[in-house]
């Protein structure tokens, strides 16, 4: 009979990986390419006044990281949007020639659901990434793809295109022949070589928790993995593991959440590759005055063969999220709670 310890050293080395499902994974959504030209140029004829990325929770995350992704590279008029938000409060941009672009997995979120009739009420057509055939999301959309998983890989994929219609990314097409030949591979190899310092950082959490169970982690991050750290921190460690969090973008932080950092606060800082870098980095330089309980993943750090140095900031949210993959998946054995269980959420009415 195993005890606690000896089950932990006969695991898997990798647990909840598997590497040729996630290589299968990333390059179907890259096959989708001719699709999403396809839609975006159908798009494009019906000419569009304005593109609304609208999302809630994780998705509204993704929605986050193509707005500002967009914002400073191109001139057309993007904006993201949460469902919730906009359900209450609607957008007076938003026009019967306006595009909405939504991602869904379930394709039964109540939230999405009721923006969709809006947007519809408005005239306005949608283009739904909705990872479940035949649900309700996907029959209302105007243009659908079903193909689950990698939703941020999705937008991107629409947003690099956006952008070459609109003569503001002319490496479009190098850059997706590069995704095709490397991406896949890289990502995985990520999720490998951060594997050995993932368990670790899981135990030092765990170990943590156990002593400081409602102390918050705090997460913090700028430019497109500000969506990321939103992410991290909402939906996957406080939804699926019940860790308490908080989450403040770089340029925030030195506005008021500074103060409360102190020796021993717990504090994830991402850092990527685009043009908001410098804000996290001084993030970086400040953590160590105050805080010994810091940790700090820098996307940079990581290789990514075959792609051009100056595509990196695009994918910067791609290898984070291949880092957490591995922390995540790593506190799901430590914590003994498995990241499919909710206390509330679509448990009951509310």
């Amino acid at each position: 009979m195993y005890t606690a310890e000896l089950w932990k050293e006969n695991i898997s080395p990798l647990p909840a990986f598997d590497e040729a499902e996630l290589i299968r994974s990333i390059n179907s959504v890259l096959s989708l390419r001719n699709r999403i030209e396809k839609i975006v140029d159908e798009i494009w004829a019906n000419d569009f006044d304005s593109i609304f990325f609208i999302g809630i929770g994780g998705t509204y995350a993704s929605c986050q990281q193509a707005e500002v992704f967009m914002r400073g590279r191109s001139s057309l008029p993007v904006y993201a949007e949460n469902a919730a938000e906009f359900n209450t409060t609607g957008n007076k941009r938003l026009s019967a020639q306006s595009a909405v672009i939504f991602s869904s997995v379930s394709g039964t979120t109540p939230e999405m659901i009721t923006m969709i009739r809006r947007i519809h009420e408005a005239g306005a057509k949608a283009f739904g990434f909705v990872d479940t055939e035949n649900s309700e999301l996907a029959g209302m959309a105007d243009w659908v793809i079903s193909v689950p998983k990698q939703e941020q890989l999705k937008f991107f994929l629409v947003c690099t295109y956006l952008m070459y219609r609109n003569h503001e990314f002319d490496e479009y097409d190098r850059f997706c022949r590069q995704l095709s030949a490397c991406l896949a591979k890289d990502l995985a190899e990520t999720e490998k070589e951060s594997d050995a310092w993932a368990k670790q950082f899981a135990q030092k959490t765990s170990a943590f928790l156990k002593e400081h169970p409602d102390m918050p982690h705090y997460f913090i991050a700028s430019g497109n993995l500000a969506g990321a750290a939103y992410s991290a921190a909402m939906c996957y460690w406080a939804e699926q593991l019940w860790i308490r969090t908080v989450y403040v973008s770089a340029q925030d932080f030195f506005h008021g959440m500074q103060e409360v950092i102190t020796r021993d606060v717990p504090v994830i800082l991402f850092v990527g590759e685009d043009e908001q870098r410098p804000l996290a980095e001084r993030a970086a330089r400040f953590l160590p005055k105050v805080c010994a309980n810091y940790t700090i993943i820098d996307s940079s750090e990581f290789p990514m063969n075959g792609i051009d140095e100056h595509f990196r900031g695009i994918l910067s949210p791609l290898i984070i999220r291949s880092v957490m993959n591995r922390v995540d998946a790593w506190l799901e054995i430590e914590l003994r709670h498995l990241r499919s269980i909710r206390r509330y959420y679509r448990q009951f009415d509310y």
